[in-house]
């Protein structure tokens, strides 16, 4: 018998972009973390988003091609800081415990999560 991948443990494609859905409309309005998204059309929001969703499916095992630029490049300039991080897994957190995802799998999301943070954090 196969492992299943953690895309699969997850619930698949329509999960991860549940997840996505209601993760990014916390980070928006964070007093912290909102600027980031200071300025930018739905449009370009939406495009984002459909990466993010992309970026997580494909990293997770999932069938999807992320054809976007990687984690290094995407966050180079943001000046994002060791606080936004924190506030940023915060929310990921709150997110995962609002899906009820069960212990192993949030502990695989955030191993994965934090594997991209030399990527991200600048300050």
């Amino acid at each position: 018998m196969t492992a299943k991948t953690l895309y699969e443990r997850l619930g698949g494609y329509d999960a991860i972009a549940a997840v996505c859905n209601d993760l990014l409309p916390r980070l928006q309005a964070d007093p912290q973390l909102g600027r980031f998204w200071l300025h930018r059309g739905d449009d370009g929001i939406s495009r984002e988003k459909q990466l993010l969703v992309d970026f997580l499916c494909s990293s997770a095992g999932g069938p999807l091609y992320y054809t976007g630029r990687d984690m290094k490049i995407t966050h180079k300039g943001m000046k994002i800081s060791e606080s936004d991080w924190s506030a940023f897994i915060g929310h990921l957190n709150a997110t995962l415990d609002a899906f009820q995802v069960p212990q192993a799998e949030c502990d695989d999301v955030l191993a994965f999560v934090q594997s991209t943070k030399s990527d991200m954090v600048e300050a």
